[in-house]
């Protein structure tokens, strides 16, 4: 029997205009669960995510991770031919991805109000640093600029030094999650009232997402507890403020692990574990704000215990003890861990890197999971113009001589 395909998405067809992180991301997570993604890439160099953390070859590995599952289609919005091209691919379009600078889809003629002529069901998802409106809008900005002005920054990294980034695209990678779930949002609205007379209007179909709100939205109770206690939170390094003992700890093989023993009943536990029931006991112990207040003279009792245990010898204790805890892994740890093979969440790929092909290489797999394991990636992020004259041909019934004129209008078709 052919295996089940899982496809929630299926029938769904999306026209991501995007580089980088975070418009791809959307992208690829409706790609994922079956969305027919067709991704514009410039003439000549594409995405140019193409070239980031390049080792050889002409085509990142973070490329053909971001832009799984999707198909590559060369149009230059420069041209005439190129936008006239994205205005019928768009008629056959349910949702359209973006992320240009506010105000570029407007320059070239493609704004909200032109994609809605061509198609009155589209869903319009922009993705920008600070938004289609307000003071700030027209200016441009990265993920990195985002998550300072969010307040991320600001809590990222130890008191007594400058705030530091996590070592991912955060601010991308969660815009584009909003992005995605604005995107079926609106679909799922628009598609409650087909065969109504109450259509959904343009407003309503037009996704705005800001990189900066997006994390933003990340930073829990940070703005009301200012306003309540007139509380500034800061920078308190592997701590979280006002949750201990909690944080990380070096191990006598010289490994780190990270240990959450900061709910009461784990607490106790946890002392016991390390040989300090004194602790455990204390009446002064027994709430979070009253631990955050020896937070340090915690941390120290703490890491006396680990220095005296391999890494393995005290996650099992701990484990043991009810009290969470975890290694904190590298990319060799992951690629070998059970629990990641158990859920299919790293798939292997022969893949090339544009000079030549690697085998084996292993991927992220897709999350969430759903029956059970991941869903299997269909494909890797494609070469440039992989689907031009699929998509154009087929899709658009495109001749040669057309295809050529909107993907390079400086070439001439052989």
């Amino acid at each position: 029997m052919p295996e089940k395909v899982i496809a929630p998405l299926a029938g769904v067809r999306v026209l991501e205009l995007g580089n980088y992180i975070a418009a791809p991301t959307a992208g690829r997570l409706l790609a994922d669960f079956g969305a027919e993604v067709i991704k514009i890439e410039r003439p000549g160099t594409g995405d140019e995510l193409r070239n980031w953390r390049l080792k050889k070859g002409s085509v990142s590995m973070l490329y053909r991770t971001i832009n799984r599952n999707k198909k590559s289609v060369v149009l230059d919005l420069r041209s005439d031919a190129g936008r006239a091209a994205v205005l019928e691919l768009v008629k056959q379009c349910d949702i359209l991805l973006e992320n240009f600078r506010p105000g570029t889809l407007e320059k070239w003629g493609l704004g909200p109000e032109v994609l809605n002529e061509a198609n009155p069901d589209l869903v319009i998802t922009r993705i920008s640093a600070f938004g289609q409106t307000g003071p700030l809008s027209e200016r441009p900005g990265f993920a990195a600029v985002a998550e300072a002005f969010s307040g991320f920054r600001n809590l990222v990294g130890d008191p007594d030094r400058a705030p530091v980034r996590v070592g991912v695209s955060i601010g991308d990678s969660i815009a584009g999650l909003y992005a995605a779930f604005g995107s079926v949002m609106a679909l799922f609205q628009r598609e409650t009232r087909r065969g109504t007379a109450a259509k959904v209007p343009l407003g309503e179909r037009v996704i705005d997402v800001a990189l900066h709100e997006a994390m933003f939205s990340m930073m829990e109770s940070l703005i009301p507890d200012l306003g309540a206690y007139g509380d500034k939170r800061s920078r308190v390094g592997g701590r979280m403020e006002g949750i201990a003992p909690s944080n990380a700890y070096v191990c006598k093989d010289g490994a780190s692990i990270v240990v959450a023993g900061n709910g009461d009943a784990i607490f106790r536990r946890y002392m016991e574990t390390i040989g300090r029931p004194d602790l455990g006991n204390d009446p002064t112990l027994q709430s979070n704000a009253e631990r955050w207040e020896r937070r340090i003279e915690l941390d120290a009792a703490i890491g006396v215990w680990t220095a005296t245990l391999p890494s393995q010898q005290a996650l099992e204790l701990l484990d043991a003890a009810g009290v969470p805890a975890g290694p904190i892994y590298t990319a060799e740890d992951i690629v070998n861990e059970p629990q990641y093979a158990a859920r299919n969440m790293i798939q292997s790929f022969d893949v090339s890197t544009g000079e030549e092909i690697l085998q084996g290489v292993g991927f992220p797999g897709i999350v969430p999971v759903i029956g059970g394991t991941s869903l299997p990636i269909r494909t890797l992020g494609p070469d440039l113009g992989e689907h031009t004259r699929e998509v154009l041909g087929g899709l658009l019934g495109m001749d040669a001589d057309e295809i050529a004129k909107a993907s390079n209008p400086e070439r001439t078709p052989a």
